[in-house]
């Protein structure tokens, strides 16, 4: 009833028709609402009401760190809460995700307490919201503007349009990325498409800065798509690339761009490195850096011929990728470096391929003393299986 109910609801209406799904079957249900995850993912903010108004003072935040609504966000499982202090209601929790992608929280009250049977239904009922709310989030506003805890850039605006989403699983792998300042960033971006038989990755670090390095990184990432959706194999895709930015640029710009395809069947890495992001791959509590050749960036040059490197991953692999914005940045206390980020990557191992991207950059942030970062910063986490 709940799916159907989220079905055949306006797309701007995803919470009233859940709300009212839930009272028909719950007697005891007294409210609910949706909370998303901020760009930076540190907060969950709440859907406003649709007669709300003006947005909301962030005073109903919730942190995702020390909060149990941050918890059933991290752990993908359903967490209880009592309020304490004479609440009649009891909350829970339910992790919102879509195909190994977490959208946000479901905070749910009722008058009396949640069974483990009632958990399991919603859990499952947090899977049908977020399958819902990736649909309608392109056909409204209304929850891309509750996730923004401020304007973003036209810059950001552009390049978070970009992107695939935050996180992707499927039977041989799970993936996560994160972008780093979130709300002005300029040239780095990642993207990825999950295939039958294989997964493509590209993590790309667009030269410049602003409006222009999204521009550039726009063209880019489209071109690489439109060369992969025609069929068209990693040095194709790249040689396509470089010719629609040298066509436009002239060489004066160019975007260095790391291209990999990963086979299901066997687990070869079939890459190219087109410039400065970087691999890790993290086997037990070994780290190292993937050493490859390093090839033209892409636009610098017309009619550049890319040539394919390989490499294999087993299961149990994890490798992290980062732009230069990452391993190169600098802060008075000098290069943040190789070796802090291979500290970083083996510190979280434990971690799900979904928290490792923000692991690495709140390190990047803490090494930075808590500046603002000077150039943009990527990670792409993948486990593979």
């Amino acid at each position: 009833m709940v799916e159907r109910a989220l079905r055949t609801a306006p797309a701007h209406a995803i919470p009233e028709a859940l709300a009212a799904a839930l009272e028909r079957v719950r007697p005891s249900f007294a409210a609910l609402r949706i909370l998303v995850n901020d760009y930076h993912s540190r907060v969950l903010l709440p859907v406003p009401p649709l007669d709300s108004g003006p947005a909301a003072d962030g005073s109903d935040t919730l942190r995702i760190r020390g909060t149990d609504a941050g918890r059933a966000f991290a752990s993908r499982r359903p967490v209880r809460h009592s309020p304490g202090g004479g609440a009649a209601a009891e909350l829970l929790f339910v992790p919102v995700t879509s195909r190994g992608e977490r959208m946000g929280v479901l905070e749910l009250a009722a008058a009396e307490p949640w069974s483990d049977a009632d958990l399991d239904a919603l859990q499952e009922v947090g899977e049908v919201l977020g399958s819902a709310l990736k649909v309608a989030w392109a056909h409204t506003d209304r929850y891309e503007r509750a996730r923004r805890r401020k304007r973003l850039t036209l810059a950001a605006e552009l390049q978070w349009q970009l992107l695939p989403g935050h996180a992707c699983s499927g039977g041989r792998f799970d993936l996560a990325g994160h972008l780093e300042p979130a709300y002005s960033i300029g040239g780095d971006n990642f993207d990825w498409s999950a295939e039958h038989d294989h997964l493509a990755l590209t993590v790309t670090n667009g030269s410049g800065t602003g409006i222009q390095a999204a521009l550039l990184t726009s063209l880019t990432v489209g071109a690489m798509r439109n060369a992969r959706r025609s069929g068209a194999d990693i040095a194709e895709q790249a040689s396509l690339a470089n010719d629609m930015v040298h066509v436009r640029y002239g060489g004066r710009e160019f975007t260095e761009t790391l291209v990999l395809r990963i086979d299901f069947a066997d687990g070869v890495v079939h890459v190219i490195d087109a410039g400065s992001p970087r691999i890790l791959r993290m086997r037990g509590t070994d780290v190292t850096t993937v050493e490859l050749e390093q090839q033209l960036p892409l636009g610098m040059f017309p009619d550049t011929a890319y040539k394919p490197q390989r490499f294999g991953i087993e299961p149990g692999d994890r490798l992290v990728v980062v732009s230069d914005g990452v391993f190169s940045a600098r802060t008075p206390r000098g290069e943040f470096g190789a070796h802090a980020l291979e500290q970083a990557t083996r510190r979280s191992r434990l971690q799900d391929a979904a928290e490792v991207p923000l692991t690495v950059i709140d390190e990047l942030i803490e090494y930075h003393e808590g500046a603002a970062l000077d150039d943009d910063a990527v990670v792409v986490c993948l486990d593979w299986r």
